[in-house]
């Protein structure tokens, strides 16, 4: 079947240019020996692939209508054994091939996944996911398709009806021109056929998807309980039966297009070679020419053999310019640009205290559109800061400054002084640890996410952290201990025991800065008081940023910073601030006036919990 553009794919042609091509042939050059091997067996089996046939004219003359025993066996033998050696030689090319195919797309996959590693937040918030990993799949995948198919395939045919038409000229140029002339018109219907099916093909693979849609959609746990709750059974039934009723409609169509074809295709076919005999009898029954029976036969043979070369080479822009696409893509993510790397001369600490200083700091995620503005506070090490405000207001942007998950746009952040730019980037990620609200395991055991932070911990400081972080007695109480599987993003367990496992991990990582993002969010009563358990001796103790909802976590921090539509509108303890008539204190009665009164299991109220923890040891 013929291969053609989709309209989507002729729209989006890339621009062919010589630095396009040399990019390309810059992963072909560190295999230059072994692509010379594949073009020297590619001449070769093409040449040893039309022997036969001129072999074929020997067997006939020399052989049959001479009768000659001897000649028909050795033309015979030599014949087999020409077929077998270019065999031998096409699988030899076939493997080259494909080790170079295997290595180009080794180093490709690795220099994506390093530069995707590299790529700030900024991109991986800004990108489809599904792109991302189809660029690092498919994509390059598609790239071994290219060299081991595209590639040998266009040289293969080229060589092979250049010898074929050399060959031909040979035995007579009238016929070869009669050949040459024919061997276009017999591919016009394999064209027409094939682009009916690649329409139809392409109708079916529509429906095929809509199908899966639907059974995406129905079939699994949420969607089931949806068509359940809202009655629509017979609905995605008929939806699904009217779908399935194109698909077979479509199938139907497509098989009989291709039934159809296999006739024209065979009536076309035997044209040629009809011609062939006809005007080799006329030549040699009319005009006594020289030619023997063995000499059509070839002719007729080389005919036939030149059919798929012509009519794969008619395919070659169809194929050249999906080749150009593919690695169009792949380039288009090889120059996206590092926004966040360490500089050249970056600064590694010899000492480390934990200091941070926001300096009239702004941030866009896009353009000139401020998410921050003007943000200026001091954090001294072993203190401790709460940012509280309404949603949306731009807590979580302020701390992911720190560790440079974005740079800022206007302003600084400094750790120790020094300027978060200029100091190295793996040292200053190693200061930082970050319990973020979306807690995220890796698919594997206890065990595997806390190494994952320090694959030198030994067992007792991974329990030593798991203690702190009120977990140990969980881990304590499962068969397998550390060896627990946590699941898929860890959806064997609860909500709590994730967070306090994600703060165990940070713990093990014993970071300069602890960085708490609304790590108590959404989680049941009981799961928020373990896990406050875990942070109130970390606030108390280390260099520490709060975003939180809870009560006596704010309590508990030296300074209460209020932030509104990205600036600090207020900031204070929590006495001064509930005293004013700001955004803490319509706070403090929406959200927080609730937990003073919000009682634990055992009666004790928030506020009455965090009074008695904090007042001196005389009092009564």
């Amino acid at each position: 079947m013929g291969r053609f553009l989709t309209e989507e794919e002729k729209a989006a042609s890339p621009k062919v240019t010589w630095g396009l091509i040399r990019r390309i042939f810059s992963y072909l050059k560190p295999y230059s020996l072994q692509l010379a091997l594949v073009l020297v067996c590619i001449c070769l089996s093409s040449f040893m692939t039309l022997l036969p046939s001129i072999l074929t004219g020997k067997i006939i003359d020399e052989g049959l209508l001479k009768r000659d025993l001897h000649a028909l066996v050795f033309y015979i033998v030599l014949s087999l054994c020409v077929t077998l050696g270019a065999n031998l030689i096409g699988v030899a090319e076939s493997y080259i091939n494909t080790w170079i195919a295997q290595h180009i797309t080794y180093d490709m996959r690795n220099q994506m996944y390093s530069h995707m590693q590299q790529m700030s937040q900024r991109f991986f918030t800004g990108s489809s996911q599904g792109d991302i990993i189809t660029r690092m799949t498919s994509d390059i995948d598609g790239v071994q398709q290219v060299i081991t198919n595209t590639f040998t395939s266009i040289l293969s045919n080229v060589i092979t009806l250049v010898i074929a038409m050399i060959a031909m000229f040979q035995k007579n140029w009238i016929l070869a021109l009669i050949g040459i002339v024919i061997v276009p018109l017999f591919t016009l219907p394999t064209r027409k056929a094939g682009k009916v099916r690649w329409s139809l093909t392409n109708e079916s693979q529509a429906c095929n998807d809509e199908i899966n849609g639907i059974l995406n959609e129905t079939l699994s746990v949420s969607g089931q309980l949806l068509v359940k709750l809202f009655g629509k059974e017979q609905y995605e039934y008929s939806r699904y039966e009217d779908a399935n009723r194109r698909m077979i409609a479509l199938n139907i169509r497509e098989n009989m297009a291709g039934r159809w074809f296999r006739v024209v295709l065979s009536t076309f076919a035997s044209i040629g070679p009809m011609l062939i005999y006809l005007a080799g009898g006329v030549l040699m029954i009319r005009y006594g020419h020289n030619l023997t029976v063995g000499d059509i036969t070839v002719l007729v043979a080389l005919l036939g053999k030149m059919y798929m070369p012509v009519n794969s080479l008619l395919n070659i822009q169809v194929d050249w310019i999906r080749s150009m696409a593919l690695f169009t893509r792949i380039f288009d993510y090889f120059d996206l640009p590092v926004e966040i790397k360490s500089a050249p001369d970056a600064v590694i600490p010899a000492e480390v205290k934990g200091d941070i200083v926001f300096d009239h700091v702004s941030f866009a995620y896009e353009g000139d559109d401020l998410v921050l503005k003007d943000i200026s506070f001091t954090l001294k090490a072993g203190h401790s800061i709460a940012i509280v405000g309404p949603s949306g207001s731009g807590k979580s942007t302020i701390i992911n400054l720190i560790p440079r998950l974005y740079d800022v746009t206007g302003g600084s952040v400094t750790f120790d002084g020094t300027d978060v730019r200029k100091l190295d980037l793996a040292f200053l990620r190693s200061q930082v640890g970050l319990v973020s609200q979306e807690t995220y395991l890796f698919n594997g055991s206890i065990r595997d996410n806390l190494l994952y932070v320090r694959p030198d911990a030994t067992e007792e400081e991974m329990i030593a952290a798991l203690r702190k972080a009120n977990i140990y007695d969980f881990v304590e109480k499962q068969e397998a201990g550390l060896d627990t599987m946590v699941g898929n993003r860890g959806l064997k367990l609860s909500g709590g025991e994730k967070q306090r496992i994600s703060i165990a991990r940070v713990l093990l990582k014993d970071p300069t800065v602890f960085i708490f993002d609304e790590a108590t969010s959404a989680l049941d009563s009981i799961s928020e008081q373990k896990i406050q358990e875990a942070i109130d001796p970390i606030i108390t103790s280390r260099t520490s940023i709060l975003i939180a909802h809870r009560l006596s976590t704010i309590l508990a921090a030296d300074e209460i910073l209020v932030v509104k539509d990205g600036r600090i509108v207020e900031r204070g303890s929590h006495a001064e601030l509930v005293e004013g008539d700001g955004v803490y204190r319509e706070l403090y009665e929406t959200q927080f006036s609730g937990a003073m009164n919000r009682a634990d299991p055992d009666g004790v109220t928030e506020l009455e919990e965090y009074i008695w923890a904090n007042q001196p040891a005389d009092e009564p």
